[in-house]
């Protein structure tokens, strides 16, 4: 597991959410209105939906860790390998997206989430910590299953190391939400 190496209250390991002074737009759009709003386009939808997808991602891995553990899955290995393997990269990819296309159109929208999106830029920072203890984690329980030997150990720390990341990736990607649809609904107009 990755261990905070900063005091910093905004950093990803350690935070709790969102700052008030950042949360100036996501207290005008609470989440049980954006759907509904007219700034709502089929992009946001998108781009919504394929965090939900790394939500549930997560949770497969979780739940095929614990089964592996419990002594109830079979296809351990295959399927680590197949989801874990997606799931990163497609990880990896959204994210280069939102650094170097989209969060550039947002920041000179309102500059004073400008802060806001630097967080969110130092977290995908911080999460690439993360991908890479999980790649390593799930690496190591492959190794000992082509090599016909006990995983036990290793799948005990890839659970860890699942269960770590669920944690960091759901604090960015509810306080990324927060601060970018909020955007999209008051600014909707000058992105077009």
């Amino acid at each position: 597991m990755v261990k905070p190496v900063t005091d910093d209250p905004l950093a990803l390991d350690i935070r709790k959410g969102l700052p008030e002074h950042l949360r100036v737009l996501a207290d005008l759009y609470p989440r049980t209105e954006w759907r509904g709003h007219p700034n709502f386009n089929d992009l946001t939808a998108f781009w919504l939906e394929r965090h939900a997808m790394f939500r549930q991602l997560n949770d497969l891995l979780v739940e095929g860790s614990e089964k592996r553990l419990d002594g109830a899955n079979p296809n351990y290995g295959r399927e680590m390998q197949h989801y874990t393997s997606t799931y990163l990269n497609q990880l990896h990819g959204h994210h280069q997206i939102e650094d170097h296309h989209y969060f550039p159109q947002f920041i000179p929208l309102d500059r004073r989430l400008e802060r806001g999106f630097e967080i969110l830029d130092r977290d995908h920072h911080a999460l690439d910590g993360h991908i890479h203890a999980l790649a390593a984690s799930t690496n190591a329980v492959l190794q000992r299953i082509a090599a016909g030997e006990d995983d036990e150990r290793e799948a005990r720390e890839l659970l860890e190391a699942q269960r770590a990341f669920r944690t960091f990736l759901h604090r960015h990607l509810e306080d990324e939400e927060d601060l970018v649809v909020p955007v999209i609904l008051e600014y909707g107009a000058a992105l077009g």
